[in-house]
């Protein structure tokens, strides 16, 4: 398969010609989504080649019972599933009976185009079949912004030399099953299909978790654009209802089906009323009209890119990716619903369950906090909030006690459901990052009476798992945190993971101080959560204890903190000594082999630098940043981009550049040869803070915006803009200087390089 195929473009993501190999890449890099729900770019007719079917409702999951070699106290009984879910799209078609599919016909002129601005996809080609008969077919797809659940196709068919019949053959199918079950169950039960006039539903529910959900479709037909109504036949099964439409069409002459279809489901309506709700949907649609409702998803869209756009002169590939990163990411989350989450696969595949992990705390929050109102990254924390009691319950099945919650590694409702026993019991660092989180949201937005609120409850559990799970070591006379599992899950079963147990410190350290300011602030909130969680002072006493005396392996020789303890007993061979042909590791070595050589997946102590970067100076940060990138094999998605944004800070622009375009086009270009899998959702929002936060050099700390513009070589100049208290704020950078845009009606001041820089209202601020 060619692994460059897709055609640099400012705005669209386009594909010509077509190429058996590319399909399933292709279904994954052009899937479309509205926050709702998502479903991979497959074809509406018929296609016998190879295809991974694919349609997601979002929060719909399944609890797939986990597959181990043996059992552990403590261990997952199952791994989340999101649900491929009823397939709505389908539109067989027949042209003098004979079926079309591109694996078996003869294609030219096949484009397939998704256009970012207007959240469209559109493919067309031309079609031969047997006896020559030449068909041109064109269709037009989307997911409503405004309607979320419903979704509109456009799909017409012309003959070209020939006059003859055609058949259009919609159709629901609640047979589709999941290509990563652990066991090969179908996770549905149908309990109704209906049809009447030109609709039908399908409503069906999970097994165990009792998702219920109607699966609907509603027709209108035209010949040149004319309405027209045709008797229909009916073929019904008990998982599937296809309807039949068959006219004379002259040759030149287009017919078009109009199908208007998606998903109402428990989580927003009674069981009783699914049908219903999705009857009504759907006929509110098709009375608008597939034009006005094209209409308005294109103004859903230009309001969406007002504050989200990244414009890069210069560079069209690099303007391509990041627009495509930042598309899928709205296409992916909405905000709107704090019981919804960030899967790293989003809408557009099966692999890791479609779950959430902490990248969505690390890497997604600022995407959203910076791009949206703050109230869609409020919603992300009141997500962990909701689930606080899970993560209690998820530390008390490992022997935590007292209220100490350990957050789970990946989770549909709070509870730990990942099928990895190295992940599950050990890589307890993204207990860390529920807490960055929200010191990173109260920082940039303002909004500190979250913390009394909601956050100082999860601050406080955390708290107490960090306590309890250091050790205090005698022969060291320090607290250590022994048998974990990094970032860098190359490593397994460590000790004293520099990361893990910088983490921990903080995250005692941010306790304490925050009980001190709701002492003097928020007295009667402090009342309230003591009283909740029975918080007593000497706990206090050994939360400051562990934090003051907590360990970290450190190298005098090489003037760095180690990895972990036994880092340096490892061959140091970097990754320039590793032949192509042994790359990725991960695909080519045994496991064994990686967990005892010395290369990193994705930044692991450098994740640490990232995150308290204010913390240490340049030159720790750069000594750093030279002796752990040349092991580091970037296998994980999320590790270029925190090397592009170090790598901008201590002035690399090269290497920065470089682990831009690796993060931008990750999946644009395959670089790991898995986008069939699905896309990397997650870590496109680190693509959006390589620019921002790296070439931007946009900072938050201590209550301050900063700015340290710098722009790679090739580009002529590049722009984002950024939702700061309320603030709209333009930044513009070119190899002459940079300029600032307040679009708001209050001043903002912010530091450029270290010199404060008052933005007034209106007003560009040149420098």
């Amino acid at each position: 398969m060619n692994q460059n195929y897709i055609i640099p473009n400012e705005w669209s993501i386009i594909e010509e010609g077509f190429d058996k190999e590319s399909v399933t890449a292709s279904e994954s890099i052009f899937s479309i989504g509205n926050g709702a729900m998502g479903q991979r770019a497959n074809f509406e007719e018929d296609y016998s080649g190879e295809t991974f079917q694919g349609s997601y409702v979002g929060g719909v999951y399944y609890p797939d019972k986990t597959r181990v070699g043996w059992w552990k106290n403590g261990y997952p009984e199952y791994f989340a599933k999101v649900l491929n879910a009823p397939n709505w799209i389908g539109i067989n078609v027949n042209i003098n009976g004979e079926a079309l599919d591109l694996n078996t016909c003869k294609v030219s002129g096949f484009k397939r185009e998704l256009n970012m601005k207007h959240g469209l996809l559109h493919r067309s080609f031309i079609a031969e079949l047997k006896g020559g008969k030449q068909i041109k077919v064109n269709a037009t797809r989307f997911l409503s912004i405004d309607f979320n659940e419903v979704g509109a196709i456009k799909y017409s068919v012309t003959p070209i030399n020939f006059t003859g019949e055609i058949e259009f053959i919609p159709y629901l199918d609640a047979g589709i099953v999941n290509e990563d079950s652990n066991y090969d169950e179908f996770f549905w039960e149908i309990l109704q299909v209906e049809e009447e006039k030109n609709e039908a539903y399908i409503l069906s529910k999970t097994l165990k978790t009792e998702f219920h959900v109607c699966t609907g479709m509603r027709m209108t037909l035209s010949l040149n654009d004319d309405d027209i109504h045709l008797e229909k036949e009916v073929e019904k099964s008990e998982k599937k209802i296809a309807f039949k439409y068959k006219t004379e069409v002259d040759q030149g002459d287009t017919f078009t089906i109009y199908k208007y279809g998606g998903y109402s489901q428990s989580m927003n309506h009674a069981n009783e009323e699914l049908i219903f709700a999705c009857e009504k949907e759907l006929q509110k649609a098709s009375i608008i009209g597939f034009e006005v409702l094209l209409q308005k998803q294109k103004d859903a869209w230009e309001k969406i890119w007002e504050t989200s756009d990244i414009v890069i002169e210069g560079d069209i590939k690099a303007q391509q990716a990041i627009r495509f990163n930042i598309f899928q990411l709205n296409q992916t989350y909405s905000g709107e619903d704090s019981r919804l989450n960030i899967g790293p696969k989003g809408f557009t595949g099966e692999k890791y369950g479609g779950s959430t992990y902490w990248d969505t705390e690390a890497y997604c929050i600022p995407f959203y906090m910076s791009t949206k109102d703050k109230s869609t990254a409020k919603n992300l924390l009141l997500y962990r909030y909701n689930q606080l009691d899970r993560a209690i319950e998820n530390a008390e099945k490992l022997g935590f006690k007292n209220g100490a919650a350990l957050y789970p590694m990946v989770t549909m409702n709070g509870e730990e459901c990942h099928n990895e026993w190295e992940i599950t019991f050990e890589e307890i660092h993204r207990n860390g990052a529920m807490i960055y989180a929200i010191d990173n949201y109260v920082n940039y937005t303002g909004d500190y009476d979250y913390i009394p609120a909601f956050g100082m409850e999860v601050i406080i559990a955390v708290a107490r798992f960090w306590q309890q799970r250091a050790t205090f070591s005698k022969a060291k006379d320090q607290y250590v945190i022994l048998g974990v599992t990094g970032p860098n899950e190359y490593e397994n079963n460590v000790n004293n993971n520099f990361y893990t147990n910088y983490l921990a410190k903080w995250c005692l350290e941010f306790a304490l101080k925050n009980l001190d300011i709701l002492k003097e602030k928020y007295q009667a909130d402090l009342e309230r959560i003591i009283a909740k969680t029975n918080l007593n002072q000497l706990e206090l006493d050994q939360w400051k204890e562990v934090s003051e005396k907590m360990y970290f392996p450190y190298s005098k020789e090489h003037n760095v903190y180690l990895q972990q303890d036994g880092f340096l007993d490892k061959q140091l061979i970097p990754t320039s000594e590793l032949p192509r042909s042994e790359r990725p590791i991960n695909q080519k070595w045994s496991w064994d082999r990686i967990l005892r050589s010395v290369y990193i997946k994705q930044a692991d102590v450098l994740q640490g630098l990232y995150f308290f970067e204010n913390k240490f100076d340049d030159k720790i940060i750069e000594d750093h940043f030279d002796f752990y990138e040349p092991f580091t094999v970037h296998e994980s998605s999320l590790s270029p981009c925190v090397h592009s944004i170090l790598a901008c800070k201590i002035d690399r622009m090269e290497k920065a550049y470089e682990m831009y375009l690796r993060t931008a086009r990750l999946d644009l270009d395959d670089y790991n040869n898995e986008v069939h899998e699905g896309l990397h959702i997650t870590s496109m929002a680190g693509t959006w803070l390589s620019i921002v936060q790296g070439f931007g050099g946009m900072r938050n700390f201590d209550d301050k915006l900063s700015f340290a513009p710098q722009i790679p070589k090739k580009w002529k100049s590049y722009s984002f803009n950024i939702n700061y208290r309320g603030a709209i704020l333009k930044m513009y950078k070119d190899h002459e200087g940079c300029k600032f845009t307040n679009e708001s009606e209050a001043s903002v001041d912010i530091l450029v390089h270290g010199e404060k820089v008052t933005v007034s209202p209106n007003e560009l601020a040149a420098l």
